[in-house]
């Protein structure tokens, strides 16, 4: 059984060699990326070993059971013991995600519901900043266009770890893409009646300088001066930065920062991770058929997930999930949730297995 650990072991041990060798961490990027995937390879490591020792120790049961009546009463907890740590060594086994150890740029836009949606785009970001916060996740504040009422019209803020991790942000942050709807009374709302308003949410693997190749000649960088809420100027200089990729289309723009230089450098770092997932899109599309992973095939554009303030309840509505804690959630418990869609993902790889 487990054919395929063997090669990841022995990965696993020449990974740890190199990180023994003073000379690779003179690369910072280098060092870090061998680190992550020694942190993911870890994983394995740690699964094998923990089957291997609850085999050794049902053979070794099934051996002196017939001698020992005490060693035929731990038999089948013993081999209840090889099934689930099999089971939890399948698991790490499937095929990963290769962004799942990247950090991630996080978009939050207002849509359907006008200035409503923009508060609760301001809702949906506490959130998130809560929930990093849980995870040891330090976040950046990158570009934000706040709403008359103190939302956002839109807001992109960088969540990252500390340090080498198997388990990156993407790995949890990457199902929370795609269209979240909320249902209660806006403050707006004079007769108290129940609003239905939708925030959109980007989520995206942030990539480095190296790995995404742009030629200057193919930017169009344009200057423009910074707004506040209702087009209040809040800069006399011409600050911000909207740079345009001309062969894709693909816009990014930073307004936040007091130097056209620092704006235009988290404008660039917004650009190489949409150019990252556009190129990765691309050739998930072309491998569709062999990876059927819930998270690559899911539409990116589609209602997720509803948070209804009357009932106290968020839904999910691609695993099913639903809870009654909306104010936990809100304030950064949102593990469960996203555990769910975790759960979901392993399930159907390993049908498909």
């Amino acid at each position: 059984m487990f054919e395929s650990v063997q090669p990841l072991l022995d990965e696993h041990a020449e990974l740890e060699r190199r990180l023994g060798d003073p000379a690779v961490h003179a690369d910072a990027g280098l060092a870090r990326s061998l680190g992550r995937r020694y942190a993911e390879l870890g994983q394995v490591v740690e699964a094998h070993a923990a089957w291997r020792a609850a085999v050794d120790d049902a053979e070794a049961a099934r051996e002196l059971a017939a001698e020992d009546a005490g060693f035929a009463a731990e038999l089948p907890a013993l081999e209840r013991a090889v099934t689930e740590t099999g089971e939890r060594l399948r698991r790490v086994l499937l095929p990963r995600d290769p962004d799942d150890a990247r950090d991630v740029i996080l978009e939050i836009k207002a849509g359907e519901g006008g200035e409503e949606s923009a508060l609760f785009a301001g809702d949906l970001l506490r959130m998130y900043l809560r929930y990093a916060e849980r995870h040891g996740w330090s976040t950046e504040l990158i570009d934000s266009t706040p709403s008359d009422l103190g939302g956002y019209k839109d807001v992109s803020v960088a969540v990252k770890t500390r340090g080498s991790a198997a388990e990156g942000v993407w790995h949890r942050l990457k199902y929370e893409g795609g269209v979240h709807r909320v249902q209660r009374v806006p403050v707006t709302e004079s007769q108290g009646r129940v609003h239905t308003s939708a925030v959109g949410v980007l989520v995206m693997p942030e990539a480095e300088e190296v790995e995404v190749a742009i030629d200057p000649n193919d930017l169009r960088v344009d200057v423009f001066r910074s707004s506040g809420p209702g087009g209040q100027s809040v800069n006399t200089t011409d600050s911000a930065v909207r740079i345009t990729h001309l062969p894709t289309g693909i816009v990014a723009s930073c307004q936040n920062e007091k130097s056209q230089l620092q704006n235009k450098e988290q404008a660039m770092r917004i650009l190489r991770a949409r150019l990252h997932a556009v190129a990765q899109e691309a050739a998930d599309a072309q491998a569709s058929a062999a990876r059927r992973s819930q998270v690559r095939t899911v539409d990116r554009s589609e209602r997720i997930r509803t948070y209804n303030y009357g009932e106290n309840r968020i839904a999910d509505h691609r695993t099913g999930f639903k809870a009654y804690n909306l104010d936990a959630v809100l304030d950064g418990d949102l593990d469960p949730v996203i555990q769910s869609a975790v759960d979901a993902d392993e399930a159907a790889q390993l049908a498909a297995s």
